[in-house]
């Protein structure tokens, strides 16, 4: 699984000119499954995202997590996470999982996310086209892969 985390002041992902899912102060998250995820690291990956200090303390430290801030989370499914681009000019998304394994594993994440108890959890609707609104705070953004952080056996 690959997630990119955006901090956010605030988020919004709009379908058909409908706002589907909107978050305050928080992550933005974008989202992929690949073709050797599991349920087990998906659960892996939420604890992660969950509990990353990325937040800053009274201090300006980066010593607080989502969970610690009470934020609020907003999930968009995005199978370009996985683009392959090394060969020609056009990349390549046979990495991303199929979308009948990957809209459940995406699902889960969102869910996984609400039962650590992040306040509000938000999500786009998959394979849909989305138009994401992220007010980038700081700005931070990080890069997660389940394979380099050792979450596959």
């Amino acid at each position: 699984m690959r997630v990119l985390l955006q901090r956010v002041t605030e988020g919004s992902v709009t379908i058909d000119q409908s706002i589907a899912g909107q978050i305050g102060p928080g992550l933005v998250i974008l989202a992929c499954a690949g073709h050797d995820d599991t349920p087990q690291i998906v659960q892996q990956m939420a604890r992660k995202v969950a509990e990353l200090r990325i937040f800053c303390d009274d201090a300006g430290k980066m010593n607080l997590s989502l969970l610690d801030i009470k934020g609020q989370a907003l999930v968009v499914s995005q199978f370009t996470l996985y683009a392959d681009a090394r060969k020609g000019r056009r990349p390549s998304f046979t990495n991303a999982a199929r979308p009948e394994l990957a809209r459940p594993l995406v699902d889960q994440f969102a869910q996984e996310l609400r039962n650590l108890g992040v306040s509000h959890v938000a999500t786009g609707q998959f394979g849909a086209d989305m138009h994401v609104v992220i007010h980038n705070d700081g700005p931070v953004t990080i890069w997660l892969d389940s394979v380099e952080l050792g979450m596959h056996s």
